[in-house]
């Protein structure tokens, strides 16, 4: 769930750091992002969708989404929480301030960190204690004792490998999650489904409980995420991004955009003014 935001243009300090974790962590966590926001006007910004689990713990103020990504769930405050995959948008609300670090967590994440497939987190969002119990509350006090991002890199190494247990997903699933999400070789879910020899409602089952989504969600997410990291680009167009993330066209970006994040990449582009750490990756 990277976000992206919207609201009346104001200006404000953006920091932070990136830490990469410990090796034994990396099948598992593809980054740490750190960031502080402040100085800017309150406002709401969009948690969206991508290919990774979202897990967030705030360093001092609780994190507010008055809009879950999950039709069903209420709004809330979270001082430290997680979710599944999901093709909807979550909303956060913040009063010109956000401090915490996000953590991008693999599908096979999920299994290793809190012994669940990511098909059991779904895109609810769950209170990371209920997923790690006292080590939730140990991880947030010990980062805000500290202001040293390196330091708290390696908090988080320290806490989150005493919960690993190493989890290696069915090879076939593992191969079709990779395919599927390949930005820069698209396979169709049939083709898919061939290469690794299962009818295509043999993998639409496996796939979805496993993972919480279906394999054309996928391929839907990985051509979102390309989209989104594309128009952080300077000096780009909407149809250029369109054609190099694989839409049909610049209006089918723009219906996808709308499923995906609530908005066209049009409006996103003009509203988007709190910029997060997550912001400034780079194209995969």
């Amino acid at each position: 769930m990277p976000t992206a935001a919207y609201g009346e243009p104001v200006s404000g300090t953006s920091e932070g750091a990136k830490g990469t974790p410990h090796p034994r962590l990396r099948p598992y966590i593809r980054g740490y992002d750190g960031y502080l926001l402040h100085g800017f006007a309150p406002g709401v910004h969009i948690g969206m969708p991508s290919t990774t689990l979202t897990v967030i713990v705030t360093i001092d103020e609780p994190i507010e989404l008055p809009v879950s990504p999950h039709p069903g769930q209420p709004g809330g405050r979270w001082e430290a929480l997680a979710s599944g995959l999901t093709t909807r948008p979550a909303l956060i609300a913040h009063r010109g301030r956000q401090h915490g670090v996000q953590l991008a967590l693999t599908p096979s994440g999920s299994r290793a960190l809190f012994g669940v497939p990511a098909a059991e987190l779904g895109s609810w969002l769950v209170d990371l204690a209920d997923l790690l119990g006292p080590r939730a509350a140990e991880l947030r006090e010990r980062l805000a004792a500290t202001t040293d991002w390196a330091r708290r890199f390696t908090i988080l190494d320290e806490i989150l490998l005493r919960r690993v247990e190493d989890f290696e997903l069915d090879a076939n699933l593992r191969c079709a999650w990779r395919l599927l999400t390949d930005p820069a070789r698209r396979r169709p879910v049939a083709a898919v489904a061939d290469e690794i020899g299962w009818s295509r409602r043999n993998l639409a089952i496996r796939f979805g409980s496993e993972f919480g989504i279906t394999p054309k969600d996928a391929d839907r997410l990985t051509r979102f995420e390309r989209s989104h990291r594309l128009l952080r680009r300077p000096e780009v167009t909407v149809a250029a991004v369109a054609a190099a993330a694989g839409y049909y066209d610049q209006a089918h970006m723009a219906r996808e955009w709308r499923d995906m994040a609530g908005l066209p990449p049009s409006q996103w582009l003009a509203r988007e003014v709190f910029p997060f750490v997550q912001d400034r990756d780079t194209d995969r």
